[in-house]
């Protein structure tokens, strides 16, 4: 089943020009290890294929494996499953955890501390979607790149001669 969480569908994009990932075992260093995972695929992207990732996008994308994964290890038992893909216009962050529950943003409460992850993830991310599995759910977010379509602050209306 799937859940388009708000409306804001990611589908997967025609080709990653690169991909990776890694399995977390929900221990309490896992978050921490899943933000240096995607420091790392994106420096590394840059080093080996010349992809530039703009420190921005690196920034967001650590701080959306963060939120995600640090929902996983709180609300799921098990390993945490966390894949990264990087095409021409985005960085898709796809975390899979046991829990079938769909997460939902909650209502904006400016006395509440904590639990804000999905609301964070929402608004600096193009896309987002849920997918339910026989086992557990995957969450997608992208992230989009400078200059893509979508991308804030890109531009589709033609330039003025």
């Amino acid at each position: 089943m799937k859940s388009d969480a708000d409306g804001d569908v990611c589908t997967a994009p025609d080709e990653y020009l690169v991909r990776v990932g890694f399995a977390l075992g929900g221990d309490d260093g896992c978050i921490a290890d899943a933000r240096q995972h995607a420091a790392a695929f994106l420096d590394q992207a840059g080093d080996d294929y010349g992809l530039l990732v703009p420190a921005r996008v690196k920034d967001l994308t650590q701080l959306v494996v963060s939120e995600l994964v640090t929902n996983a290890c709180k609300y799921a038992p098990g390993p945490v499953l966390v894949e990264l893909g990087l095409s021409a216009g985005a960085v898709d962050v796809v975390v899979w955890d046991s829990d079938t529950t769909v997460p939902a943003a909650r209502a904006a409460d400016p006395g509440r501390i904590g639990q804000h992850g999905l609301e964070i993830v929402k608004a600096v991310t193009e896309g987002f979607s849920v997918d339910r599995e026989a086992v557990g759910k995957r969450i997608t977010a992208r992230i989009a790149l400078p200059g893509a379509p979508g991308a804030p602050g890109t531009s589709t209306s033609p330039t003025p001669s």
